[in-house]
Parts: C-alpha cells; sequence; structure tokens
C-alpha cells in the first residue's frame, strides 16, 4: 500500500490504485466518461494543483531559481488548512489502500508534483 506519483496519461501500473488528478483543468479533448478507460484519472482533486498565476509561473521557469521561487510559492499555498487536511487524508491512506497522484507535465522534476511528493512525504506518507 503506498502512494504512486504519476503522470497522468501513462499506463497505469500494476497495483496502482485510483488515480486522482491534482491538476488545475480536465484534459482538452477528452470526455468527462472517458478519463478513467484513458488513463487520465478517476477523480479530480484541484485543490492540490498550483493556482492559476503558479501554473503559469512553473511552465515559464527556466532556472533553478525559478524553480525555487515557485516552490516556495506552491508550499505556501499548500499551507493552507484545507490543503493540509487533504494532505493527512491522502497520507493516512497510504498506509492501507493504493493510490496513485498525478499531473501532466513530461518531467517530474519541474512538475508541482515533485513538490507534491516531498509535502505528502513530510506527513508520514508511504510514497513509491
Amino acid at each position: 500500500m503506498a502512494i504512486h506519483i504519476v503522470r497522468l496519461g501513462t499506463p497505469r501500473k500494476k497495483n496502482e490504485g485510483i488515480r486522482i488528478g491534482t491538476v488545475r483543468r480536465p484534459p482538452r479533448g477528452v470526455k468527462k466518461e472517458h478519463l478513467a478507460t484513458r488513463d487520465f484519472y478517476d477523480t479530480w482533486l484541484p485543490n492540490l494543483a498550483p493556482g492559476e498565476e503558479l501554473v503559469k509561473q512553473a511552465l515559464g521557469a527556466q532556472t533553478d531559481k525559478d524553480w525555487k521561487t515557485f516552490e516556495r510559492r506552491y508550499r505556501a499555498e499548500m499551507k493552507k488548512p484545507e490543503s493540509q487536511r487533504i494532505l493527512e487524508l491522502l497520507a493516512t491512506l497510504s498506509h492501507t489502500t493504493s493510490l496513485a497522484v498525478g499531473c501532466y507535465c513530461e518531467n517530474e522534476s519541474r512538475c508541482h508534483r515533485s513538490i507534491l511528493r516531498m509535502l505528502l512525504e513530510e506527513k508520514g506518507a508511504r510514497v513509491v
């Protein structure tokens, strides 16, 4: 049992569990009823996605300094009580069930999911 950090739209791994989309918007051109069958996500949780302005900042980050600024701001967003409760819930669930959280970005190291991985680990989640 653990949380898998995944790229949405990629083939599911064995025992991955339900997929949670931690993205601001659903994928373009994909009907709602096809999201799960096309390996995007089973349920959508935009509460863990960066805000719209932060998404733009992340996409435009070209240097390590730019990325660190994004990380600091995203972590600040995730300090809100509602975000903290969701992170704690996912961390607790990771000890009894398998699930996956993800985003569309190709490169995890320049995606909010790399920070989400750290935030979940900081809450005691089992992350693979």
